[in-house]
């Protein structure tokens, strides 16, 4: 473990040169020099890594790991694995984190003494518009595990979760759809999961985006949240 890593930022890439170089300066306005940023590329062919190692010359915070190359849950799961830090906080490759979120999120897990945090976003379009101006509203998010299962407000980009997780979240069940989800219900069931009323980010949405906010088809939202089920029971 590197010494005094008090934050591990996860990040996970793939083709985004577009938004990463704006992503990446956010979280390290955000970060102290024993701080770290992994980042699991899967194998990009833009710009990405060349962005990344550009970054790595002045920012020793940075490390990048090669990705499994098996899709998006999986190269988060890669570079989770891959953190020091006490508390993990997880990154998409094209958002904006705010000044004072790192700040904000450490307070919340020191005062109430929680495994999760996930703070409020605004969600915003290519130009940086707002068009969504509070996620917590628009999905009536809150803790919960069966308000959780029915209707997910556990959103990765938002979250941070305490490393003591790490034994009961790894590995994240092959056959699960979302990563973030899986994260939220385990410190559910084995701690304690804040929401956090604060816009500390902004969620950017276009049409590049690796993951997205549509529902699926009822058959299949009904058999993701029977295999989540299964997954949750199962880990001990």
């Amino acid at each position: 473990m590197r010494e005094s890593v008090r934050v591990s930022v996860a990040m996970a890439t793939y083709n985004g040169g577009k938004y990463l170089r704006e992503q990446l300066d956010s979280i390290l306005a955000n970060l102290g020099e024993n701080d770290e940023i992994v980042i699991s590329d899967d194998g990009s062919t833009d710009d990405t890594l060349e962005i990344i190692r550009t970054y790595m010359k002045n920012n020793k915070q940075i490390h990048l790991v090669k990705g499994p190359r098996t899709g998006l849950i999986a190269n988060f799961e890669n570079a989770i694995r891959n953190t020091s830090g006490a508390y993990i906080f997880l990154s998409d490759q094209d958002d904006i984190w705010m000044p004072h979120k790192v700040a904000e999120v450490l307070r919340c897990f020191e005062e109430t003494q929680c495994t999760c945090v996930v703070h409020d976003a605004q969600v915003i379009d290519e130009k940086q518009q707002v068009v969504i101006p509070s996620f917590f509203a628009h999905r009536n998010a809150k803790s919960g595990i069966i308000h959780n299962l029915i209707k997910n407000s556990y959103i990765g980009c938002c979250m941070a979760f305490r490393c003591e997780l790490l034994n009961k979240i790894l590995p994240i069940p092959k056959h699960l759809n979302m990563h973030d989800q899986w994260i939220g219900l385990i410190s559910e069931k084995f701690g304690k999961s804040v929401f956090l009323p604060k816009v500390l980010f902004s969620y950017r949405r276009h049409g590049e985006n690796v993951s997205g906010m549509k529902h699926y088809p009822l058959g299949k939202m009904i058999r993701v949240r029977f295999e989540m089920v299964l997954a949750l029971m199962r880990r001990k």
